[in-house]
């Protein structure tokens, strides 16, 4: 005699196939997902260790002659190296533009460019980019070992754990994370590379930064002493990145730290009043001084219907700051009548007149 299971058992049987196999699926997803980003994690952490190869250049603090505490402006790029490769010192025009015009301004200061991913330079690799800018005497190319630059420092033992490297915004963030270092290691001015200069910082006090609304202070330009109050600004903006830091919120580790700690220093969230008197000799300069064309309106530096008017915003500013993560994809002729490239050529000539056809 043969019995038949009742359709309800058959129906259990399927289910219960079907659920175990959905499970095997969703965990070798959850198994790749995951493996995939150990892969790029220890991807992303190679492309920034150390090479030993000849001709690379000099590590900030190996080389002999190191930065003046104070006295320099320094500038970080970011960007990585394919692993395995060698990868010689490259600058874009627009990039150079702003390392120019911080040593035309500030002949007195010493101008250093720190490279995170190990760089190579050599005669044959100098073009004419790099060449106007290294014709400066003020201007140095250092790289910059990320793990030894951060070790006895507030912030190794976060550094350590590698989070920074899981950032969905990782050049980005590492850049972050070395504008507050290096302040800490050495004090004086850091500047964004979409940053251009028309006028001298070497007599504003230090201890600055600048205003890019009612509601946050940028870290595009930041001045910190080197001792004193200033590296205690230094040390709590460290502190601040490693507690609050976010992978995913582009902002937030940038200009989102100095925002904050200096709620904390001025007992105050208005940004109009963080002056000198209120904020322990710290000032944030109103956005005309840095920052007069706001983001929303960065295509005022590009088109020439705005010449006038942008070169108008602008007449009182210490510097421009174009806004590269919204305009790195808007091309310049050079020669065009546009705010940015008007303000190039005086301001950056050598880079200008290098940069060929397209600035």
């Amino acid at each position: 005699m043969v019995f038949l299971a009742p359709k309800k058992n058959l129906f259990n049987l399927y289910f219960l196939r079907y659920k175990f196999i959905f499970l095997t699926i969703g965990l070798l997803f959850v198994y790749i997902l995951l493996n995939g980003d150990i892969r790029s994690n220890i991807n992303v952490r190679k492309c920034f260790s150390d090479i030993n190869v000849q001709n690379k250049i000099e590590d900030i603090l190996l080389s002999e002659r190191k930065p003046r505490k104070g006295k320099t402006i320094f500038f970080h790029e970011t960007s990585c190296n394919i692993p395995d490769t060698l990868n010689h010192v490259r600058l874009k025009a627009r990039q150079a533009c702003a390392i120019e015009s911080a040593a035309l301004t500030n002949p007195n200061l010493d101008i250093y460019v720190l490279f995170a991913s190990p760089k190579i330079l050599n005669n044959q690799t100098i073009t004419p980019i790099l060449e106007s800018i290294l014709s400066y005497p003020n201007v140095y190319l250092r790289n910059v070992n990320l793990w030894s630059y951060a070790a006895d420092t507030p912030i190794y033992e976060w550094f350590k754990d590698g989070k920074l490297f899981k950032s969905k915004y990782i050049y980005s963030h590492v850049s972050d994370f070395l504008r507050y270092l290096t302040l800490w290691h050495w004090g004086g001015t850091y500047l964004d590379l979409d940053v251009v200069m028309m006028k001298t910082i070497e007599n504003i006090p230090p201890n600055f930064a600048g205003a890019e609304s009612i509601y946050h202070v940028a870290a595009g330009v930041l001045n910190f002493d080197w001792d004193g109050f200033g590296h205690e600004i230094a040390d709590m903006c460290l502190r601040n990145f490693q507690t609050h830091f976010d992978g995913y919120d582009w902002g937030k580790n940038g200009p989102g730290v100095i925002t904050r700690t200096l709620h904390e220093i001025c007992k105050t969230k208005q940004i109009y009043l963080m002056t000198r008197s209120r904020c322990f000799n710290f000032n944030v300069f109103q956005n005309e001084t840095f920052y007069a064309v706001p983001y929303t309106h960065w295509k005022y530096f590009f088109d020439s219907d705005y010449l006038e008017r942008t070169l108008e915003m602008t007449k009182n500013s210490i510097a421009i700051h174009v806004w590269n993560r919204y305009s790195s994809d808007t091309p310049i002729i050079v020669g065009s009548n546009v705010a940015y490239g008007v303000i190039a050529e005086k301001f950056c000539p050598k880079v200008y007149k290098s940069s060929g056809k397209y600035f």
